[in-house]
C-alpha cells in the first residue's frame, strides 16, 4: 500500500525566462517613439531644425568660397561640393554623440528586466540614422533640383558609402556610451576632438591636394575614407584611389566589440553612477 510519504513531491510550474516573442523589437519601437516625442517633439520647428543646422553651414561655405575661388575644387557647384562632405560628417557626429548619452536618455528606463542597454543604443541609433538619411536626401535633391550641379550619381557607391559611415557612427557611438558614462571628462574631451576633426576630414579640400607628408597622417582618419567614397558616388570623374573599405571596417569593428564588451561588463554599475 502507498504511503503519503512514498508520493513524490508536487512538480513546481516551469516559469518561462524568455521573453515574448518580438519583446525587444517592441522595445526599441518603443523607445524610438518616446525620443522622437522628446527629442523632436517638443522644441519650436522639430524636425525643421535637423534639415536648416547643415543647409545654413553649407550655404555659408559656399558663400565664402564662391568669392574667393572661381569653382570648387570639384565639379562646378560649391553648394554641392561641400554638402559631400558636411552631411556626411554631420551624420557622424550626430549619431555617435548622442549614442554616448544612450544610457543617461533611458536610465529610468534600464531598471525594467525587458530594457536593455542595447535595446537604448539601437532605438537612438535607427531613429538618428533615419533622421540624418532624409536630411541628406533632402538637401541633396534640393541642390539638384535647383541649381546647375553637372554630377552622375552612382547610386550603388552612395549606399556603400552611408552603410559605413552608419557602422562607424554606430561603432564609435558605442564606445562613447561607455566612455562618456564611466568617465565624466571623456563628453568634454569628445567635443574638443570633434572641432579639429572637423577640418581634418576633407569637407573644404580633397585628400589628393594635401602634400606629403600630411596627406600620410590624414589617411588614417576614417571619416576621410567615407567623404573620398560619397564624392566618388556623386561625381563620376573623380577617382578616390586611396579609400580603403578595409581600413573603415577594421576601425568601426574594433570600436564596437571594445565599447560592448565594456558596457556587458560594467553597464551595471556605471548606471549607478
Amino acid at each position: 500500500m502507498t504511503t503519503h510519504a512514498d508520493l513524490p513531491p508536487p512538480l513546481k510550474p516551469r516559469v518561462s525566462r524568455h521573453l515574448p516573442r518580438f519583446a525587444s523589437a517592441r522595445t526599441v519601437l518603443a523607445l524610438m517613439l518616446r525620443e522622437m516625442s522628446t527629442t523632436y517633439g517638443r522644441s519650436p520647428g522639430g524636425y525643421l531644425w535637423a534639415i536648416l543646422e547643415p543647409l545654413a553651414g553649407i550655404a555659408l561655405l559656399s558663400i565664402i568660397f564662391s568669392i574667393g575661388f572661381r569653382s570648387p575644387a570639384l565639379g562646378i557647384n560649391f553648394a554641392m561640393f561641400y554638402a559631400t562632405g558636411m552631411l556626411p560628417f554631420v551624420m557622424f557626429t550626430d549619431i555617435s554623440g548622442k549614442l554616448g548619452q544612450a544610457l543617461n536618455f533611458s536610465k529610468h528606463l534600464l531598471s525594467y528586466p525587458r530594457v536593455t542597454f542595447l535595446d537604448a543604443i539601437l532605438a537612438r541609433f535607427l531613429l538618428n540614422l533615419i533622421t540624418q538619411i532624409m536630411v541628406s536626401y533632402i538637401i541633396f535633391m534640393g541642390i539638384i533640383l535647383t541649381s546647375e550641379t553637372r554630377i552622375t550619381p552612382d547610386l550603388a557607391i552612395l549606399v556603400k558609402s552611408y552603410f559605413y559611415m552608419a557602422l562607424l557612427a554606430l561603432s564609435i557611438g558605442t564606445f562613447n556610451c561607455f566612455m562618456m558614462k564611466r568617465f565624466d571628462i571623456y563628453q568634454r574631451a569628445w567635443g574638443i576632438l570633434m572641432r579639429p576633426l572637423f577640418l581634418l576630414s576633407c569637407i573644404f579640400f580633397l585628400f589628393d591636394t594635401i602634400p606629403q607628408p600630411y596627406q600620410d597622417y590624414l589617411w588614417f582618419n576614417p571619416l576621410v575614407h567615407i567623404i573620398g567614397m560619397v564624392r566618388d558616388g556623386f561625381y563620376g570623374s573623380y577617382d578616390a584611389h586611396y579609400v580603403s573599405e578595409s581600413y573603415v571596417l577594421i576601425v568601426s569593428l574594433m570600436s564596437f566589440s571594445i565599447g560592448l564588451l565594456m558596457l556587458r561588463r560594467f553597464h551595471k554599475s556605471t548606471l549607478e553612477r
